[in-house]
């Protein structure tokens, strides 16, 4: 079995000092993604950068205290890339990928657009110019799980006031129109829910009033997956019981022999 968790950590040096390292020692995890690091590699730790036995692999923004990913693998990756090939968002650390074999995991951040309309407009950016990568990506026939913040969500199962929420960015109609072309015409799958159809299923909150108290959340975490490895998918969760972040930890398990990925 082939467990790949993602999170959005908000700042990693805050998650790991709220306990998420500690939780995520006892998860069995093969693959670690996560967002938002808010940090250069020079400020982690060595035992942050690498985690005992895991490989660590990272791409920080050239902004400090800004965005960032990275991708832990108890196998050594066969091929790291740091970035897509764009000089615009590459700039900002938005995505770490590394082969395994036949199978590509990804652990990227999506841009949000609530803080400006420039932001906005960034982020529209940032979905053309990725999606020509996710499609080379695929057509080349490698399995591909795609971790992490998208920034997006989907449909209104996927956010508890969706009503209110029809003109804010994330669940704006042409953001929503981006994962309908995805898994409509390109065949990528949303492993969460194919496995999981229940409603207030989500993980992030807003850090305004008590929005995690009473569950009004947004599911924008996702590991998206082309068919092949998505149909090997066979359990998922969220885990929430914790607070390590403004977001929660999300992983799917893959009938797939971690230690056999040719």
């Amino acid at each position: 079995m082939l467990r790949i968790l993602t999170f959005n950590a908000n700042g990693i040096r805050s998650a790991a000092k709220k306990g998420f390292f500690e939780w995520f020692k006892k998860q069995n995890a093969d693959i670690l993604c996560i967002q938002e690091l808010k940090a250069q590699e020079a400020d982690l730790s060595d035992e942050l950068k690498a985690l005992p036995g895991y490989h660590g692999f990272f791409h920080c923004a050239l902004k400090k205290g800004y965005s960032g990913c990275g991708l832990w693998s108890r196998r050594a990756p066969d091929r790291v890339r740091i970035g897509f090939g764009d000089e615009e968002f590459d700039a900002e650390g938005r995505c770490v990928e590394a082969d395994f074999g036949r199978l590509t995991v990804i652990s990227a951040y999506f841009p949000s657009g609530s803080s400006s309309d420039e932001r906005q407009l960034a982020k529209y950016r940032f979905l053309e110019r990725f999606e020509p990568h996710l499609k080379a990506l695929k057509d080349s026939g490698r399995e591909v799980v795609l971790c992490g913040d998208v920034n997006i969500a989907h449909r209104e199962i996927d956010i508890k006031n969706w009503k209110g929420n029809l003109d804010h960015s994330g669940f704006l109609p042409e953001e929503r129109a981006w994962l309908d072309h995805l898994f409509d015409e390109m065949g990528w799958v949303d492993v969460f829910r194919s496995l999981d159809p229940r409603p207030e299923r989500y993980t992030w909150w807003s850090q305004r009033g008590q929005a995690r108290a009473k569950n009004v959340g947004w599911r924008i975490d996702y590991e998206l997956a082309t068919p092949g490895i998505a149909a090997l998918a066979q359990s998922t969760d969220i885990y929430a019981a914790e607070k390590f972040s403004d977001h929660a930890p999300l992983w799917v398990d893959y009938a797939v022999d971690a230690g056999e990925l040719k």
